[in-house]
């Protein structure tokens, strides 16, 4: 059995608590946020320990091997550092931390611990993104030329049945560190690694349509190593219903493409539907279910999250290490250098 605590109990983290319940072998002890309704609600699922203050989870965390953390982005580093200290391995939602030294800090820190680390770059689990990789590599499209790679949708702007103020520190520069570019671009630009490998910033143009204190939309151009560029395009300022969701990759190469469109269902009401019904059938015949697999994108959640456990589980390198999160800020910083030189 493999014991974890959940640092953090906002939409993302709330999700995290419900994917673990479901993966076979894992208990959920602990879970820790100011919240108390959210405590609650953690409680009314089978979480018998809570804590207001995620110090008390981390110091009591004699019982536990992993953690999970879904904290505000300048929360990260400190409940990072802390976590491992206490010698936990240590699931983190991206972005791995809002500089590129707390990062680097964090890359020290997991060496000298011996722990596992696993940042949230649930994007690479989805299967679209696996079919297209897996045709890429088998060479399909020759040498890839150029990749597009886009995501508009309403950010933190969305809000749950009942509506809810977005909290203000993601309009705080200090402690979110950055806009829709550090938000989804993240996602975008951690694709364009995983297809085309390390890469620079060439371009960078930063959209304030609402004039806040940061961008609610970027375009960002990236040249690989291997020379393939890509061409990042992200906003916060369309309003997206779920399961409608504004996202499309697309890699050009030498002997044709491969666009995300001709993999993903072609109504996702429909696949919904069908996923239910095929649940229903695993079930009866005692198989697994695929858990969030009606959703088609929110599955990669759950994906992502087996992968970590499995690694915990059998001392293997994670699937997304400290060093991912590193270079996809690396370059994000890259590109708000880019884009302040241009407008200075």
């Amino acid at each position: 059995m493999t014991n974890v605590g959940i640092i953090g109990l906002g939409r993302m983290g709330m999700l995290h608590l419900m994917n673990n319940l479901k993966i076979d072998g894992v208990n959920v002890v602990a879970a820790a946020d100011a919240s108390k309704k959210s405590l609650n609600k953690a409680k009314s699922l089978g979480v018998k320990t809570v804590y207001t203050d995620y110090h008390d989870l981390i110091n009591n965390s004699s019982d536990i091997d992993a953690v999970v953390i879904s904290l505000p982005n300048f929360m990260h580093f400190e409940s990072i550092q802390l976590a491992l200290e206490a010698g936990l391995n240590v699931f983190a939602e991206k972005p791995l931390a809002t500089s590129v030294d707390e990062c680097r800090e964090i890359v020290r820190l997991v060496d000298k611990s011996g722990r596992k680390l696993m940042v949230g770059h649930a994007m690479r689990f989805m299967e679209v993104v696996e079919r297209m990789k897996e045709q890429m590599n088998r060479g399909i499209i020759g040498d890839v030329e150029v990749a597009t790679i886009e995501e508009v949708i309403n950010g933190p702007f969305s809000h749950p049945r009942v509506p809810a103020p977005v909290a203000d520190w993601w309009f705080d520069p200090k402690k979110s560190g950055g806009g829709a570019l550090l938000d989804i671009g993240y996602h975008m630009i951690d694709l364009f690694r995983f297809f085309s490998g390390d890469a620079h910033v060439m371009f960078a143009h930063l959209i304030h349509r609402y004039n806040l204190p940061i961008e609610d939309g970027a375009i960002v151009i990236l040249q690989s190593n291997s020379s393939t560029k890509g061409i990042v395009n992200i906003g916060w300022y369309q309003q997206t219903i779920f399961p409608k969701y504004n996202f499309r990759a697309i890699l050009h190469g030498t002997a044709g493409y491969l666009s995300s469109d001709s993999f993903v269902p072609h109504n996702l009401y429909v696949h919904a539907v069908k996923a239910g019904l095929r649940n229903v059938a695993r079930r009866i015949v005692g198989k697994k279910i695929r858990f969030l697999a009606y959703t088609y994108y929110y599955e990669s959640f759950y994906r992502e999250m087996v992968s970590f456990v499995d690694s915990v589980r059998n001392d293997t390198e994670t699937a997304v290490p400290a060093i991912e999160g590193l270079r996809t800020v690396e370059l994000i910083h890259a590109a708000y250098e880019k884009a302040n030189q241009k407008s200075a």
